[in-house]
């Protein structure tokens, strides 16, 4: 019987504190948003696979406290959550606990199934949601801290790509936010990579790549080939731009280390347009570090300053007079004990002096007894004499 082989494990498993830096999200609803905003909030979801919770369940009673309770022990750092009013569809993203949190005006959006309902071949797999997208920004070094902010904010919510150490195969989406600077507007576009076999039309990539055509109908391959030459010139040439040599093997046929191949982007969905309306330093509150619509003076500045320092005194002598009156409590409940503690004390010493002074009468009883015996033993002895 042959010997049978074992395979090797190659694969390094992540440590318990890789996982704990990698970051997790939640994405939610606030409110009644509509099934078409549902539907959205899942695709979101699956964006962000695998590091969020896919199946979050929002109830009514639900409060922004509630999720925050369970927040640290499930490790989320982020939350995204989207609302609806009369005008608009809103998008806040909140760094857990303490903030900073970006509010969006959700221009446009496109759910995911709608985008694959436009292609003519529309790939997607389960497989590509098994890693992390990879970020991409574009046109964000602009001026204003709000863009510092925003940047930082989107690039902590995906895992840090270390490019001397990832995998390739890892490296099966991506996610692109491009700023326009004419329209101040951002585009949030989702894509699989793919790549194909370059420089070779589709009629040899056909014969490369998959099963070999039915040739019944001609004499020769080359007829099937040069059949194929009214095609457009980005199937026979790809540019520098978008060709590759492979350091890694990568997913699927013939992707071998060191081959040339085409990088190709197939759009997964969803699409959203988004405008940045605010930022605040807390969590779904706190100080407003940017508004786009509201521009506030000198003077109403400092005002909101003298107006968020009392907030904070008046929370601070709050959290005092609290913990006095916890300490008080403490306090009597101490005494309390005490007292209850040194009357059981007393009771104690009362019965153990008590029995004490029986034993004592036990003892003279005892001894009593045992005189009045001797005596008349000691009788009984002198008339025993006579």
């Amino acid at each position: 019987m042959a010997k049978r082989k074992r395979k090797t494990r190659t694969h390094i498993a992540p440590s318990e504190e890789e996982i704990n830096k990698i970051p997790k999200s939640f994405v939610m609803r606030s409110g009644i948003v509509g099934t078409s905003v549902t539907a959205l909030v899942r695709d979101v979801r699956r964006v962000l696979a695998p590091n969020t919770a896919s199946h979050l369940r929002e109830r009514r009673s639900n409060r922004l406290k509630d999720f925050v309770s369970v927040a640290g022990q499930l490790g989320v750092t982020h939350f995204l959550i989207f609302s609806r009013t009369e005008k608009n569809v809103n998008l806040r993203i909140s760094r857990v606990p303490r903030g900073p949190t970006l509010t969006f005006r959700v221009a446009e959006y496109a759910l995911a199934k709608d985008c694959l309902a436009l292609q003519k071949n529309p790939k997607t797999s389960d497989v590509e949601y098994q890693s992390s997208p990879l970020l991409v920004l574009n046109n964000f070094q602009q001026n204003g801290k709000e863009f510092k902010v925003m940047t930082v904010m989107l690039q902590n919510m995906f895992p840090s790509v270390d490019v001397q150490t990832m995998q390739l195969s890892e490296a099966r989406r991506v996610l692109l936010f491009n700023y326009n600077e004419d329209t101040g507007m951002i585009d949030m576009r989702h894509y699989s990579i793919g790549v194909k076999t370059t420089g070779v039309s589709k009629s040899i990539k056909r014969v490369i790549n998959t099963n070999l055509p039915n040739l019944g109908d001609y004499e020769d391959i080359s007829d099937y080939i040069l059949k194929e030459a009214i095609i457009s010139e980005s199937d026979v040439e790809d540019g520098p731009e978008s060709t590759v040599t492979l350091s890694q093997d990568y997913p699927g046929r013939n992707n071998r280390r060191n081959e040339q191949r085409a990088v190709r982007l197939h759009e997964l969905g969803p699409r959203m347009t988004l405008e940045l309306t605010k930022v605040e330093n807390g969590m779904c509150g706190g100080e407003v570090l940017y508004h786009r619509y509201i521009t506030k003076s000198q003077k109403d500045v400092m005002a909101s300053e003298r107006k968020r320092q009392k907030t904070l005194e008046e929370k601070a002598a709050r959290k005092e007079h609290q913990e006095q009156n916890v300490e008080k409590k403490k306090a009597a409940k101490e005494s309390l004990k005490k007292k209850h503690d040194d009357k059981e004390k007393k009771e104690s010493d009362d019965e153990d002096d008590e029995e004490e002074e029986e034993e004592e009468d036990d003892m003279q009883l005892d001894e009593e007894d045992s005189q009045e015996e001797d005596d008349e033993e000691e009788e009984e002895e002198e008339e025993d004499e006579e």
